[in-house]
């Protein structure tokens, strides 16, 4: 089983698991695992940057992506950039972690 696959990082444990990602320009930036779910026939990955990246000037908000396989077996992370696929996995998001986080409206 993936290290992204079902888990849901608020009720498994207090200590964040931090995954670390490079932009296009080979750039090393941590994020905290927040949750990861199927949905709709996809497994999606739920991030947020962790306090120095927001403190670097990253956004502070939930980033949303698709957990893949390649034909070696490795796992990669796509970023979910339709706008009406995010806004059906942030509904599904927050009907899950509703009782975790506050969210605005």
């Amino acid at each position: 089983m993936s290290e992204f696959e079902n888990v849901n990082n608020a009720e498994v444990n207090d200590e964040p698991s931090i995954v670390t990602m490079l932009d296009e320009d080979g750039n090393e930036h941590e994020f905290e695992h927040v949750d990861s779910f199927p949905f709709n026939g996809e497994t999606y990955v739920v991030l947020i940057p962790t306090e120095a990246e927001v403190e670097a000037g990253e956004p502070d908000e939930v980033v949303f992506f698709t957990l893949q396989t390649d034909a070696e077996g490795n796992e990669t992370l796509t970023f979910v950039e339709d706008e009406a696929e995010l806004d059906m996995v942030f509904e599904e998001f927050k009907t899950r972690m509703g009782d975790v986080y506050d969210f605005e409206d």
